[in-house]
C-alpha cells in the first residue's frame, strides 16, 4: 500500500513506537495522521509535530475505539490504515492478580479485536483497508518473567493471522509487528533485560521497518532479524528451544 494521501490512525501515539510511526507516516505523505493515546497531552504533542489530529482514547474500551472510528470517518474520511499499537507489560506468572490479567488482556488483545470489529466491515464494504497490529517477539517466542505479556502477545499474533486470511480476499491487508526490545517508557529501566539480548532499538528504525512492510504488504515485521532464526529453531525442535529458554530464565531471574 502506498501511504501517500492516506488517512491513518495510530494508537499509543504519545511516545515510543507509536510516536515514531505517526511521524514516519506523515513524512511519507499521509493525508492525515490521527494520534490517539490515553495520554492526551502526549498525543497532542505528537500531532503538533505533523499537523495531525490528537484524540484521547482508552484502547481497552470498546466504546472509545468505536467512537474514535466513527468520528474519524464522519469528520475526516475513510480510515485507510489503523495501527493498533498501544500495549502494556505486567510482570509475574499465574500469581499475577485477576485485575492485572484482565487489564493486559484488554489492552494487548481486545483493543485489536475492537478495532477489527468496528472497522473491518467498513473496509470490506469499500474493498480496501490495512491493519498494522503491534505484537512482540514474545508473541512468536515467549517472555521470561511475564506470563501475561507472553500470553497476550501470542494472542495478538494469532488474531492478526486470522484477520489476514479471513479478510485477505476482501482487499484488507494485515501486518503484525514483532520486535524485541525497543526504547520506550515501557522498557525504561530494563535496558539490560532479556528482551535486549540482541540490542535495544530506537523507535525510528522500527517505524521504518513497518512502513516498508506496509508498502510491500508483508505480514510479519521483524526489526530484529534474529527473531526469525529463533522462531525457526522453536518450530524445528520445541524441546531444545524450551531448554534454551530455561537457561535464559535462570540467567534473568
Amino acid at each position: 500500500m502506498d501511504i501517500r494521501n492516506r488517512i491513518v490512525v495510530v494508537t499509543g501515539a504519545a511516545g515510543g513506537i507509536g510516536r515514531a510511526l505517526a511521524l514516519r507516516f506523515a513524512k511519507a505523505g499521509a493525508k492525515t495522521v490521527i494520534c490517539a493515546d490515553l495520554d492526551q497531552q502526549g498525543a497532542e504533542a505528537t500531532a503538533a509535530e505533523i499537523n495531525g489530529v490528537a484524540r484521547k482514547v482508552n484502547v481497552a474500551s470498546e466504546e472509545e475505539i468505536k467512537a474514535l472510528i466513527d468520528e474519524v470517518e464522519q469528520e475526516l474520511g475513510p480510515i485507510d490504515l489503523f495501527c493498533s499499537n498501544a500495549g502494556i507489560m505486567v510482570p509475574g506468572g499465574p500469581e499475577a492478580s485477576n485485575d492485572d490479567w484482565q487489564k493486559i488482556w484488554d489492552v494487548n488483545v481486545m483493543s485489536h479485536v475492537f478495532a477489527a470489529r468496528h472497522l473491518a466491515p467498513r473496509m470490506k464494504e469499500r474493498g480496501f483497508g490495512y491493519f498494522l497490529n503491534t505484537a512482540s517477539a514474545a508473541g512468536l517466542l515467549s517472555q521470561v518473567g511475564s506470563a501475561p505479556y507472553a500470553v497476550t502477545k501470542h494472542a495478538a499474533v494469532a488474531l492478526a493471522e486470522w484477520l489476514a486470511f479471513t479478510y485477505g480476499d476482501d482487499g484488507i491487508k494485515v501486518s503484525v509487528l514483532c520486535p524485541q526490545a525497543v526504547r520506550s517508557a515501557m522498557t525504561k529501566g530494563h535496558e539490560e533485560g532479556v528482551a535486549s539480548i540482541d540490542g535495544m532499538l530506537e523507535p525510528e528504525p522500527v517505524a521504518e521497518a513497518c512502513l516498508k512492510a506496509i508498502e510491500e504488504e508483508t505480514f510479519l515485521v521483524l526489526p530484529h532479524p534474529q527473531v526469525l532464526n529463533y522462531f525457526r529453531n522453536k518450530a524445528e525442535n520445541y524441546d531444545r528451544w524450551i531448554g534454551g529458554m530455561k537457561k535464559l530464565n535462570r540467567a534473568y531471574k
